[in-house]
């Protein structure tokens, strides 16, 4: 086993740490308090190749690995939580795309999805389905040459401003089986979204509910068969799990590395904080957890790219693993800063409002221990 990165990996982390320190961290703040959504900033990371990480080259993708996208998020995330999060949305609806798309729909979005022009949302999450997303009632009903999509999804990063929502509707019966892809264009006629959900974090990405109501879209705007949507969407969440355990990492170092540089300048009795034997043990335990949760997060995604019969546990596992860790690493770097921590002049209450809700999305952590748990009963 070799642990060190190579020199590509190397570039393509000086990278996204160079701009994570230039574009984001310097205005993280500022967006989260006034809940901006920098697109600006977004498509001057897509002229890094950062929009299509793992899309082929022939539609203006990077065409690099789930390793090398982990690497990436972990970088970008040190300066800004949701921006880098929104990314990672963004490239998971292009790859469904590119993946499973017809060579129609490929040509058609994906060279504007990789340079940004055009940004993604990924449709999965119901009102009333969400850990059981194979219960969705969102329909989408053959007519002639096009579908009529009806209902709703809900906790949608980019609803109401992205330009493509990547959706999963049922066309078929129930189960995991009656459900297909579509690509859904803003302005489609019937598409209609929520306002902006007030939350306790990721405030500088818009979150809203996205509505259907007798909207047409074309048949050609399928996603692969009828039926294969579900699938699809799982295979897209095993690397998502990758990616917002990445983001965890990112967040949690930058916390971690506050927290050290805190313990260094700050005395209390006389001594430096760094002199407390008690605080250099939770220092080192916070070090311990995160350093474990990169190298479970890497593991996974060597799987991923790899093909590896048990791949999709060990991408829950990382994603389980990561971002529990990746907060309680935040949570205890706050409570090393005393009272400072909690006031919004200090990086560290931001840090964790922003990190909590990583336990939830792309399946909680409840879940993933289900499909843990099912994955061992498969052996």
């Amino acid at each position: 086993m070799d642990f060190a990165l190579n020199e590509d990996q190397v570039a393509i982390q000086d990278a996204g740490r160079a701009f994570a320190e230039g574009q984001l961290a310097p205005h993280s703040a500022d967006w989260d308090e006034r809940k901006h959504f920098p697109v600006d900033v977004l498509r001057q990371a897509a002229e890094l190749g950062f929009a299509g990480i793992y899309v082929n080259e022939d539609v203006g993708g990077s065409g690099l690995s789930r390793l090398d996208a982990s690497i990436i998020f972990e970088a970008l995330s040190y300066g800004d939580v949701p921006t880098a999060a929104y990314l990672t949305i963004h490239n998971m609806a292009s790859w469904m795309i590119d993946r499973f798309g017809s060579e129609d729909l490929r040509k058609r979005y994906l060279p504007r999805l990789t340079s940004m022009e055009l940004i993604a949302s990924y449709c999965l999450t119901e009102p009333g389905s969400g850990s059981d997303a194979a219960a969705m009632r969102t329909t989408a009903k053959l007519d002639g040459d096009h579908y009529v999509l009806n209902g709703g999804k809900a906790f949608i990063s980019g609803g109401g401003v992205s330009d493509v929502y990547v959706v999963m509707a049922r066309t078929g019966g129930e189960g995991a089986k009656g459900v297909s892809a579509f690509v859904v264009e803003k302005g489609t006629p019937g598409l209609s979204f929520g306002a902006n959900e007030r939350k306790m974090g990721w405030n500088a990405q818009p979150t809203a509910q996205v509505n259907f109501d007798n909207c047409r879209v074309p048949v050609e705007n399928r996603i692969g068969q009828e039926g294969e949507g579900f699938r699809f969407a799982m295979m897209g969440l095993d690397g998502g799990r990758l990616n917002i355990a990445s983001c965890s990492l990112g967040g949690a170092q930058f916390a971690l590395d506050t927290a050290k540089a805190y313990l260094e300048t700050r005395n209390q009795f006389g001594r430096p904080l760094k002199d407390f034997q008690a605080l250099q043990f939770k220092l080192a335990d916070m070090a311990t957890e995160l350093e474990a949760a990169r190298l479970m997060v890497r593991r996974a995604a060597h799987a991923l790219d790899n093909k590896h019969p048990e791949a999709t546990k060990l991408c829950a596992m990382a994603k389980r693993f990561a971002t529990d860790a990746g907060f309680q690493v935040a949570n205890d770097a706050l409570q090393l800063h005393g009272g400072y921590g909690y006031l919004q002049d200090y990086p560290l209450e931001r840090i964790v409002r922003d990190l909590r809700v990583h336990q939830i999305l792309e399946g909680t952590n409840e879940i993933m221990r289900v499909i843990i748990a099912r994955e061992l009963f498969r052996q």
